[in-house]
């Protein structure tokens, strides 16, 4: 007799249910009983199916949801696996405080969960069962344990994604893959929201989605405060007339996985410090950040948001974004806590500060990550800017003698962390202005910040960044001579170049470097309107002065380290 099981795949739903269902073939001894039919689909159930199947549950470095629904109910038949493996340490060079924090906050979530009464496999890195590939450790357990069904949360990076759907095409068991119930949209709504229109601008989006979740509403469809955007009130230059609290950091035995990686010949970058780590690694700690976000940075979290200064490296920013990327805490639940304290304190915190996080967590982030699966696998090879130039030396030793990359190089190399305007318009635009391909600056980029999970940064770094994409996600290239820098900044105050003068071997290198990249450039700009201005620029400007800036910058291209 042949009769059907399921492989249950799923797209995404909240409620962890799997959507769709694959069917396979497998024999039975007995007659199939009960045949109760499913989206037209006839499924058969072996008569003794109400057994409860072994179940080996799959739990990855970046899906660290204690609230999760598994976690809800307690089962002697359901083993969770993690791991802490080679192929993750190793797929990019890491910076060092990332793979300790991610470790740190993996034990933490497995110990906390082992305290709730769930069963664990944990491998660590040097475990003598762990071989280092995903694959190969499910192969082993699911063998040994005697594994009848194979569960997964479905993973936010593409590669992942793809190795867990080849794995589980494989398997003679049933597999079956869940939302991870972490984000507040499917993978497939930007794009399904952004159907039919020319362009997907980020602004309409993040407008839908305070209606549909009514953060920061009057009524139903008007915007708290009378308008949707206060980012003109979000480009302060911080002047040290308000005073920045501490950074909030914790005492962690981090020197025990830093011990490990070097056993292990783990190659990483950066510095760490083995008494004084910044980063959150639990949930407990996640939720004492989130409130002292609320009590001691948000009343200037707006104003000073893309502020930059040689004295503070964090200034009012959150540093919450480990906390969420590794999803010990959700968007929701953070964006909720902000809000609701605002709410109770309107007297002393403006609107503005409030909306300018919201947008960055509701719009931006959700946005990316629709982005990112709407556009993958080939998104991950664009060079529509036909880039090719390498990553200078100093990304690597934050030598330099601009003043702004070094203190944003340094800032990303000892504390893997540099805030968006720092990636974007500092480190970002000196990239695309020396035309580096944008597959090195994406890896750089992934390794080197905490917070850089594929899903988040490549979107960020080719896209916004690069323009590697051709305007998928931004209108025009993010690129500026020295003024911007020095605008929102004290930089250039120190630095051995003159923002001011514009050519000659003292002036800044950023205003020769923008001048040959939108002369280099101007074709492919010809028919972007928001790069009308700086083309007719451009055309009118003195043949003689053009040259200069062209010269100069070809010498900057060529030995970017000696400068």
């Amino acid at each position: 007799m042949v009769a059907f099981t399921w492989q249950e795949k799923t797209t995404s739903e909240p409620s962890g249910m799997p959507l769709l269902l694959d069917l396979r073939q497998t024999k039975y001894n007995s007659e199939p009983s009960g045949m109760p039919l499913l989206s037209g689909l006839i499924r058969f159930q072996n008569k003794n199916s109400v057994t409860m199947k072994k179940t080996l549950r799959l739990v990855l470095g970046d899906q660290l949801n204690q609230q999760h629904s598994w976690f809800q109910e307690k089962s002697d038949h359901v083993i969770y696996f993690m791991a802490e493996m080679q192929q993750e340490t190793n797929y990019v060079k890491h910076h060092i405080q990332k793979v300790v924090a991610f470790f740190l906050s993996m034990r933490s979530f497995k110990e906390d969960l082992e305290n709730q009464g769930h069963q664990f496999i944990y491998y660590l890195l040097d475990d003598e069962n762990n071989t280092g590939d995903l694959k190969k450790n499910l192969q082993q357990i699911i063998a040994q344990e005697g594994i009848e069904k194979f569960e997964y949360q479905l993973p936010d990076e593409y590669r992942l994604d793809q190795q867990l759907k080849e794995f589980s095409e494989e398997m003679d068991i049933s597999t079956q893959a869940y939302d991870t119930e972490h984000f507040y949209t499917q993978r497939q709504d930007v794009a399904q929201f952004f159907e039919g229109k020319k362009e997907m601008v980020m602004e309409y989006f993040y407008r839908d989605m305070r209606k549909k979740h009514q953060l920061l509403m009057a009524g139903d469809k008007q915007p708290l405060g009378g308008q949707w955007n206060f980012d003109k009130s979000n480009r302060k230059k911080w002047t040290g007339k308000h005073e920045v609290p501490p950074v909030k950091s914790f005492h962690q035995p981090v020197q025990e996985i830093v011990d490990l990686l070097e056993k292990e010949n783990i190659s990483t970058m950066g510095k760490i410090n083995a008494t004084d780590f910044p980063w959150p690694t639990s949930r407990e700690q996640c939720l004492e950040v989130l409130d002292y976000f609320c009590t001691h940075l948000l009343v200037h979290f707006g104003d000073y948001e893309d502020a930059m200064h040689t004295d503070e490296k964090f200034l009012f920013h959150s540093r919450l974004s480990f906390a969420m990327n590794s999803k010990m805490l959700s968007p929701k639940e953070v964006n909720e806590a902000v809000v609701n304290y605002f709410h109770d304190h309107q007297e002393e915190i403006d609107i503005s500060q409030v909306e300018g996080f919201v947008r960055q967590v509701l719009g931006w982030r959700e946005y990316m990550r629709g982005i990112y699966w709407k556009e993958m696998p080939k998104y991950a090879a664009l060079n529509e800017l036909n880039n090719t130039n390498p990553l200078p030396e100093f990304f690597w030793t934050g030598k330099t003698k601009m003043n702004c990359l070094k203190h944003s190089i340094n800032q990303s190399l000892d504390d893997a962390h540099a805030h968006h305007i720092q990636r974007l318009m500092v480190i970002g635009n000196f990239a695309l202005l020396n035309m580096i391909h944008p597959d090195e600056v994406d890896q750089w980029y992934l390794g080197v910040y905490i917070d850089a999970i594929e899903w988040a940064e490549i979107t960020n770094t080719r896209g916004m960044s690069q323009f590697a994409d051709g305007g998928i996600v931004a209108t025009k290239p993010y690129v500026s001579s020295g003024s911007y820098i020095n605008k929102m900044s004290n930089y250039c105050k120190s630095c051995k170049y003159s923002v001011t003068q514009k050519t000659g071997e003292n002036a800044c290198p950023f205003n020769s470097l923008y001048w040959n990249f939108i002369h280099e450039k101007k074709e492919h700009f010809k028919g972007n309107q928001r790069m009308s201005m700086m083309l007719a620029m451009l055309k009118k400007m003195n043949q003689d002065t053009l040259n200069q800036h062209i010269e100069r910058a070809q010498e900057i291209i060529k030995n970017p380290d000696n400068f």
